[in-house]
């Protein structure tokens, strides 16, 4: 399946600021871009900074005054929603190296935290099995609601409350698998038929010998995911970073279903500035 995703972006820069934007579908095995464009107005002094080893593509420029940014691609998509139940749970000395540091709490994902609630709700269950059971779990638990959290919450803060959107949930499920000795990470990524249309955080969990994509919320298949970015938690996948400071005029996504055609098609301009 071929998606077309964009971004459009417009923020207010009161001083010069070097931004890092990541918002541009990653190099992956399972997925690959068609055709995309990255633009800048007023034009800025673009660099690439991508990441070839893990498929991250990056750009930094400096922003002054009111700038629009807008991205817009093509993507095949190639990946299956990966099943969950019965996928083994990797012993801790039987893990690739890079996996190790997803065992470990963050700054938004204080996973010691919940070490003696996932031993008694969910001690029992281990792998795949375990996995299921938490996301049924935050399922149960938590309710989707914008407004009641911001840029600072944590996942202690929603375990409390109850409620959150897609940042908050991935925060929380992140949190419980680390809690069960399962490496867990976060992944941003445009979601087909996401209403509204926003880029979307979902959870990546290590199980069956391999990393498996699961969203917490319940609203996106993994097969219906392009890739973006992917960290320890939302701190390190936001699409915009700020070295300074910038006010939100609007910004808006969309990813739609692209036309046979376009899902033929062959080659991509890459990124520029214009």
């Amino acid at each position: 399946m071929a998606l077309h995703i964009r971004a459009d972006l417009t923020y207010d820069f009161p001083n010069p600021s070097e931004t890092l934007l990541m918002l541009e579908a990653s190099r992956d095995a399972d997925q690959t871009v068609l055709r995309e464009r990255l633009s800048v107005t007023p034009q800025s002094d673009l660099v690439r900074r991508d990441d070839g080893p893990a498929g991250e593509r990056r750009a930094v420029f400096t922003a002054s005054g009111r700038v629009r940014i807008l991205y817009d691609a093509q993507v095949a998509v190639r990946r299956e929603t990966p099943r969950l139940e019965g996928a083994a749970q990797v012993a801790i000395r039987d893990l690739p190296p890079g996996v190790l540091r997803y065992l470990r709490p963050s700054r938004f994902c204080p996973s010691d935290s919940f070490e003696r609630f996932v031993d008694r709700e969910f001690g029992s269950l281990r792998g795949g099995d375990r996995v299921v059971a938490i996301l049924e779990w935050i399922a149960g638990h938590v309710d989707y609601v914008a407004g009641v959290s911001d840029a600072q919450t944590t996942a202690l803060m929603t375990f409390a409350d109850r409620a959150g959107v897609c940042r908050d949930f991935t925060h929380l499920a992140i949190s419980l698998l680390r809690a069960s000795d399962i490496p867990a990470r976060a992944v941003s990524a445009y979601a087909w038929k996401l209403d509204p249309p926003d880029l979307h955080a979902v959870a990546e969990v290590f199980v069956g010998g391999g990393w498996r994509l699961a969203d917490p919320t319940g609203k996106v298949e993994a097969c219906d995911l392009v890739r973006v970015a992917t960290g320890l938690d939302a701190a390190d996948i936001a699409f915009m970073s700020v070295f300074g400071r910038a006010v939100l005029v609007s910004q808006a996504f969309s990813v739609t279903q692209a036309d046979d055609e376009i899902a033929q098609g062959v080659g991509r301009l890459d990124a520029v500035a214009v």
